[in-house]
């Protein structure tokens, strides 16, 4: 085994964060990752890691050789992409994350479609319930929604996307159709419970004017779907995505409120780390996305039927 190899065993040990995780990420068994460590750190006379049955941490030494070791692999990867950058077709690896909803219903699709096009090329598609560091985890491109504040991050836009507050008509017609942001007070409102926002907390902008509402309701998830699909059963208020309500509004299963308001910004990105701005593969993958996202995802055209 070659150094440059073991570097990325390493690596790849301490993102899956125990050894079980890296023998399923590799399709190996836990005591053959156990013996192929032991064996680096015999070659380099050091101990890497502190390991028990459930988690590993790092040593000093092991620190060491994974900030260093990361670096040099990140500065092969960007060789090699020098070196094949004028390829006709895209080839190699690219690891992409997403959320859960959207990864399901528009991202795992796109992939498919995307490997039919370019056959040299390998994804991985990992799918998390809330964002998650790209330089941590080795992702070469996460998608997003909203504003993205991290200065280190590149973003393109691949889709406009607005949040909308709904309701099924069954709901509005048992309970009224709130007039102001503060009427929602009094209503059954179906929250999601996601990152590390604010539990309850709905935020309203109408030009220069802002609310805050805390709502409350008998029924919250942290699964978008779940949320979805009570609203549609008439159970409260949601904000949800247009990506997933459009359909649903031109037919009538739900009903966009207070449309002179807006919510915070939900627009769809591509994000990635500035070492990878060159990659033709991240290029071409961001491109077919955002070119087939327009297509495929039901935003800007909704013709609202008021309630």
């Amino acid at each position: 085994m070659d150094s440059v190899s073991d570097l990325a065993f390493f690596a790849l040990v301490l993102r899956q964060g125990t050894l079980t995780a890296a023998a399923r990420e590799l399709g190996v068994t836990t005591p053959s990752v156990s013996k192929r460590l032991a064996q680096i750190e015999q070659r380099l006379g050091v101990r890497l890691l502190n390991r028990t049955t459930r988690s590993i941490s790092l040593t000093t030494e092991g620190d060491l050789y994974l900030t260093n070791g990361s670096r040099i692999l990140s500065e092969l990867a960007e060789l090699e992409q020098l070196v094949t950058s004028s390829r006709a077709e895209p080839a190699g690896l690219l690891r992409v994350n997403a959320s859960f909803g959207f990864g399901r219903a528009h991202i795992a699709p796109a992939l498919s479609a995307f490997i039919e096009r370019y056959p040299s090329m390998e994804i991985q598609l990992h799918l998390t319930d809330r964002p998650v560091s790209l330089q941590e985890y080795a992702f070469d491109v996460g998608i997003r929604f909203g504003d993205v504040p991290d200065a280190r991050i590149n973003a393109r836009l691949l889709v406009k996307n607005r949040r909308l507050v709904c309701a099924a008509p069954a709901y509005l017609k048992r309970h009224g159709t709130p007039k102001t942001p503060r009427d929602l007070a009094q209503h059954d409102c179906i929250v999601l419970r996601e990152n590390d926002s604010a539990y309850g907390n709905w935020h309203f902008l109408r030009g220069k004017k802002s609310e805050i509402v805390k709502v409350r309701g008998a029924l919250s998830s942290n699964d978008g779907s779940a949320v979805l699909r009570w609203a549609l059963e008439g159970r409260g208020i949601v904000v949800r995505s247009e990506w997933e309500t459009g359909e649903l509004v031109r037919n009538g299963m739900l009903v966009p409120l207070l449309e002179e308001w807006t919510l915070p910004n939900a627009d769809i990105y591509a994000v990635y780390l500035e070492r990878h701005r060159l990659s033709p593969k991240l290029r071409t993958f961001i491109d077919f996305l955002g070119a087939r996202l327009k297509r495929t995802v039901n935003v800007r055209e909704v013709v609202v039927k008021k309630a």
